[in-house]
């Protein structure tokens, strides 16, 4: 009997048949042919259905090809079609490229183990998450320059390797029958006779284990179960080996092991040498040497970025500040007290863990008892006695409260709460009065600003810690994981130095450290405004001061090519907020052009009081002073200098100039700044270029929602600047580069998509055919990279700070365009490069200008005659959104939004 063909699919149109087979048609193994050997007896399709029958079989036009042998070479899956159809195929590649097992395991839990158990580098109950971002990948298409000298640099990153022929495999746990307990699932994986299949060495999460060892697939073990004794059966499944790559989490782990291997101390996320502090009496201050570490896949493969971290902590305890608190306080003790204590970090020395501070029990004392483990009431003296042999001295202090972290409240359980002895825990951290403190700042920065040579110094101590400890050693062994000896060394670029412009033709060269100090106060600006109708506000009994800062104002401008006249004086006879604000009203009128405050004493409710006076309700350009600064009558003349040179900013004035070659370019700036403390909202800050030569700045703000780091009201500032820009030069930008400062690495999508969608949003409410092109590029400044110039000196190699300009674009990168710059020269401690991340292109600038103009921009902020940290748009966004959240807590006068008026 003949075999009965099966029967045909038929239809126009085709959605039917092409699914159907679709979900029939298996994917070709490597070498087959991609016509059935019998194609009799497949179903037949007709219509639509058979044409994409026909491409997803491979005979089409590549909509579903199989990945080339080469995976350098292999060119992404091409979409052919377009509507429902694409959709369909979408669907069909997702789900025929889908592994049938994740490669992303879920948080896993450390077992239980037994005292007289041997130490093994157990990672269980630790939380293993893998990075999807696509900015994670790495891309075979990398954005790289080559403009500039070479120069040879050492980074402190380290390689990480496998052992030959080893690495570590992915295992699915199933339990025959079901056991639904994890704690039971941890106690089964670590009985001795899985252990004794499986090793030591694992990592479980209840599902998921991860091994350094190959076992044969699959691998049925059979236990009893602790409980009544029963059989159960763990049967272990192999997923697949895991590149080095995979498993950056895992090596983290590992190295978080390491630390507490080598004895030390973890405070807040890092590590440090409790037995290694540094201490700094005269300010009853002691600092903790220590690591930050991160593992991560970079271009240049799997390595460590280790760099050195200091901690400052106090030696005075948590009931040292209650009493002197308390002792100075004129009001309330208990709010006093409460302010000085609560949201602070403490250390407890007698275990070395650090504790925040959120909330004082005042009801409660060492003599009040709390329930054991057991059931039993113990007192917090007898407690402390018995555990850590201390003998608590003060029996009436109020105990601290520690409450439990969001993340593991448990529902329908209450919080956990710690309570803590005030005389036991030492205060952390630095208050704004030692911040404050130059002396303070000074000592401190003798052990933390730390010299290229000595900080790389200390990641080769490090590394030879981790590679000779024989524990240590043992803990990456048996994970196949191998630290190379020594740090990566790499080539990088120079920039060329760039030429600084000033008024009347006049030009310096701002030279290898990148300052142009000397010049500044001496070269006419580049666009001045006359000080014609000006007033000063001061205290009575500072008028002698106040005369004298005048006449040397008047005296050093006409060199800088600005002509002041003598101001207004207005004389009050106290330094109370109102007094200034009254004053000043008095006197605000549309001719006037500045006004200036001199402050006898610092103060911030004078300051914001006077500043949202000017910034908010009369909108006027303002410079406060305090006298301290005009006091010293051997830094008068370089104070008066910097002072002037504001001044003319703020009245619309234009300082200095670089060439930057492009025509109709726009650059902007954007930040934000958070106030969470105080509960207040957070400040979106943008800024845009204006003119050619960008020495112009639109500068605009918005409130968002406490804490909203991203920007919903960003379309309403970008509209506007568009606006402003063609009202002073009468067409729109067709070149248009945003700087984007403070987003994370996990940020980053974020930016892509929502922002950047809000932005190009706008082109098409000025014409249908305006779409210029747009480049968004974040801006990383809390990095842990270091670079390090290597200069030969005769036999000896030493490392030293990079000069301006020093660009680095390859190994240590690990997205499609990203590079690192050094554009300030430090003359103290290690200079931290600024990581400049391009997560939206729609330009055809190559990446050697966008790295020229990052850098050229860090020449043009005003407030400092020489480069900074970050390009100036995003330093002006900074410096904006600080005024507004820490002072004005609103929105600036639309007024002032064409000057620089919060420098």
């Amino acid at each position: 009997m003949s075999e009965e063909k099966p029967p045909a699919v038929i239809g126009r149109g085709g959605r039917g048949a092409m699914l159907l087979a679709a979900l029939q048609n298996q994917p070709r193994r490597p070498g087959q042919s991609a016509v059935p050997a019998d194609e009799s007896s497949q179903p037949k399709i007709l219509g639509r259905g058979s044409v994409l029958s026909l491409l997803a079989q491979g005979r089409g036009r590549g909509i579903l090809q199989q990945p080339s042998p080469d995976p350098i070479v292999s060119d992404p899956p091409q979409r052919v079609g377009r509507g429902r159809g694409l959709a369909l195929l979408n669907i069909l590649s997702e789900a025929r490229a889908k592994p049938a097992t994740s490669s992303c395991a879920p948080p896993v839990e450390r077992s239980e183990t037994s005292p007289s158990e041997p130490y093994v580098p157990s990672l269980e109950r630790e939380s293993l998450v893998l990075p999807t971002s696509e900015f994670e990948k790495l891309s075979i298409n990398k954005q790289k320059g080559t403009t500039g000298e070479p120069i040879s640099l050492e980074v402190n990153y380290v390689h990480l390797k496998t052992f030959k022929d080893k690495g570590i495999h992915e295992y699915h746990v199933d339990f025959m029958p079901l056991v639904d307990s994890k704690n039971m699932k941890f106690r089964l994986m670590n009985d001795p006779i899985v252990k004794e299949v499986i090793g030591s060495v694992k990592m479980f999460d209840g599902s998921t284990l991860y091994l350094p060892i190959n076992l044969t697939s699959p691998t049925n073990i059979k236990v009893e179960l602790p409980t009544d004794k029963s059989i159960v059966t763990v049967c272990i499944k192999f997923v697949k080996d895991l590149k080095l790559g995979e498993c950056k989490h895992l090596i983290n782990l590992l190295f978080r092991k390491a630390m507490r291997i080598l004895r030390m101390t973890q405070v807040g996320r890092n590590f440090y040498d409790a037995k290694g502090g540094i201490p700094v009496p005269q300010h009853k201050l002691e600092i903790w040497p220590g690591y930050i570490t991160a593992v991560q896949e970079y271009e240049g493969g799997v390595m460590l970025n280790c760099d050195a971290s200091f901690r400052v902590l106090r030696t005075i305890t948590a009931r040292e500040v209650m009493n002197d608190t308390s002792m100075k306080s004129r009001g309330n003790v208990r709010e006093e007290v409460i302010r000085a204590i609560v949201g602070c970090v403490v250390l407890t020395r007698y275990n070395n863990k650090t504790y925040r501070v959120d909330d004082i029990a005042w009801d409660m004392n060492p003599t009040s008892t709390f329930s054991t483990s057991d059931g039993s009431e113990i007192s917090f003296v007898d407690y402390y006695k018995r555990s850590y042999d201390i003998q608590i001295q003060d029996l009436n202090q109020p105990l601290l409260i520690n409450k439990a972290k969001k993340k593991d409240y448990i529902e329908g359980v209450e919080p956990k709460l710690i309570c803590l002895v005030p005389e036991l825990c030492f205060m952390t951290g630095l208050t704004d009065d030692m911040r404050n403190d130059f002396k303070v700042m000074k000592d401190i920065a003798v052990y933390t600003r730390v010299r290229p040579e000595c900080r790389q110094l200390t990641l080769q101590k490090f590394i030879n810690n981790v590679r000779e400890n024989p524990e240590a050693r043992n803990c990456f062994k048996n994970w196949n994981v191998e630290v190379v000896e020594r740090p990566v060394k790499l080539d990088g670029r120079v920039l060329p130095i760039e030429t600084i412009y000033f008024g009347k033709g006049s030009s310096f060269s701002a030279g290898v450290t990148a300052d142009w100090g000397r010049y500044a106060g001496t070269s006419n600006v580049l666009v001045p405004v006359h000080f014609v109708k000006w007033a000063v506000i001061y205290v009575k009994r500072d008028g002698a001061k106040v005369r004298d800062f005048v006449k040397m104002l008047r005296n050093i401008t006409p060199q800088i090519g600005i002509d002041v006249r003598e101001p207004q004086y207005i004389e009050i006879f106290n330094d109370r907020p109102e007094t200034y604000c009254n004053a000043a009203r008095d006197i605000i009128n549309p001719t006037l052009q500045i006004i200036v405050a001199i402050f006898p004493t610092p103060r911030d409710d004078r300051y914001s009081a006077f500043k949202k006076l000017c910034c908010v309700e009369m909108p006027v350009p303002s410079q406060a002073i305090n006298l301290r600064t005009i006091s010293d009558a051997r830094k008068l003349k370089s104070v008066v200098q910097k002072i002037a040179l504001q001044m003319n900013c703020k009245l619309g004035g234009e300082l200095w100039s670089v060439h930057i070659p492009m025509n109709d370019l726009m650059v902007c700036g954007m930040d934000t700044f958070h106030d969470i403390s105080k509960g207040r909202r957070s400040v979106l800050a943008f800024v845009a270029s204006l003119n050619q030569n960008r020495t112009r700045w639109f500068s605009m703000t918005t409130m968002q929602r406490q804490g909203q780091e991203f920007g919903d009201s960003l379309k309403i500032l970008f509209l506007a600047s568009l606006r402003k820009y063609f009202e002073v030069n009468h067409r729109l930008p067709e070149k248009i580069i945003l700087f984007r400062d403070g987003v994370g690495v996990g940020q980053l999508q974020v930016v892509k998509n929502y922002e950047a969608e809000q932005l190009t949003s706008c082109f098409k409410h000025f014409s249908q055919d305006y779409s210029p092109s747009l480049t968004i590029a974040v801006v990383q400044k809390r990095i842990n990279t270091r670079m390090y110039s290597v200069v030969n000196q005769g036999n000896r190699t030493t490392l030293d700070n990079p000069v301006p300009g020093t660009i680095l674009d390859h190994t240590i990168t690990h997205f499609e365009y990203d590079f690192f710059l050094v554009s300030q020269h430090v003359r103290q401690g290690t200079v931290s490069p600024t990581h400049y991340v391009v997560v939206s292109d729609s330009s055809t600038i190559k990446p050697d200008h966008m790295q020229r103009i990052a850098y050229k921009m860090t020449h043009l902020y005003y407030n400092w005659p020489g480069t900074v940290r970050v390009p100036a748009p995003c330093q002006y966004a900074h410096k904006l959104a600080y005024l507004v959240g820490q002072n004005l807590h609103r929105d600036t006068h639309s007024d002032l939004s064409d000057r620089l008026f919060y420098l």
